[in-house]
C-alpha cells in the first residue's frame, strides 16, 4: 500500500515538473500470476496472486491514465526477476543475492518449497540497457524485460554452490504463500519497440554476480 501511494506521488510530481516521458519499473514476475501461456506476452491476462503484483498493475493503470490526461508518453517495463551486482543479500527477496550472501558467510542456501518453481532471471545490466532504450523511445504501453527462458530456483542455487567451490547442504523451508509457480516472459515486444535483447545468459550472470559478492566480502 505504501509503495503504491509513494509511486503515484512520484508520477504526479514528475508531471508537475514538466516531464514529457515516463518509464516505470513494473513486475512481469508477478503481474501475470500463473499464466496459462509461457513465455507470457504482454497481452496475457493480468492475474496477480500477491498484493505486490496487484499494486504493480495498479501503478501501470494509473500511469497510462495520467499520460493520456497530460499528453505524456508512458511505458511500463515489466521486469523479470532482476539479479546482479549491488543487490542486497540480507533482505527477504532476491534468491541470487541471498544465496551468495549465505554461501560467503559459511552458511547453507535456503530453498522454499521444492525448488522447482521457475523464474525468468534477468541480469541487471540488461535491465539498465532496456531502461535507456525505453527513455529514448516514444512507444507507450507495456513491454516485458526478460529473457524468454525459465530457470528453476533449485538450478540457480546449484550453480551458485558450484561457484562457491565447496559442498554444502541445502536448507529446505516450507513454500511461501501466493507464490507463482512458473515465470517466463516473452521479450519480443521489447525487441520490436526498443531494439532491446538480453545479452547475458544465466550462467554468465550468476558467475559475475557471485564474483562481485566475493569481492565485497570483508569490505567496510
Amino acid at each position: 500500500r505504501r509503495s503504491l501511494a509513494s509511486t503515484i506521488a512520484l508520477y504526479d510530481a514528475a508531471i508537475k515538473a514538466g516531464a514529457k516521458r515516463l518509464v516505470s519499473a513494473s513486475s512481469g514476475g508477478t503481474i501475470y500470476g500463473d499464466s496459462q501461456k509461457l513465455p507470457a506476452p504482454e497481452t496475457a491476462r493480468a492475474a496477480p496472486l500477491s498484493a505486490y503484483g496487484a499494486a504493480k498493475r495498479s501503478e501501470e493503470v494509473y500511469l497510462a491514465a495520467l499520460g493520456k490526461r497530460h499528453g505524456v508518453s508512458t511505458l511500463a517495463l515489466r521486469y523479470g526477476n532482476v539479479y546482479g551486482p549491488r543487490q542486497d543479500g540480507t533482505g527477504e527477496a532476491g534468491v541470487v543475492a541471498i544465496t551468495c550472501h549465505r554461501l560467503l558467510d559459511g552458511g547453507s542456501p535456503r530453498i522454499f518449497g521444492d525448488g522447482m518453481q521457475t523464474r525468468d532471471f534477468t541480469f541487471v545490466g540488461d535491465v539498465a540497457d532496456a531502461n535507456v532504450a525505453a527513455l529514448n523511445s516514444r512507444r507507450s504501453g507495456e513491454a516485458n524485460v526478460g529473457t524468454g527462458r525459465e530457470t528453476s530456483v533449485a538450478d540457480v542455487v546449484a550453480m551458485l554452490i558450484g561457484h562457491s567451490g565447496r559442498e554444502t547442504p541445502i536448507e529446505m523451508a516450507p513454500a511461501k504463500e501466493f507464490e507463482v509457480r512458473r515465470v517466463c516472459l516473452d521479450p519480443h515486444r521489447a525487441a520490436l519497440w526498443l531494439g532491446w535483447r538480453p545479452k547475458v545468459d544465466i550462467a554468465q550472470g550468476l558467475g559475475t554476480t557471485f564474483e562481485w559478492f566475493a569481492a565485497q566480502k570483508g569490505r567496510p
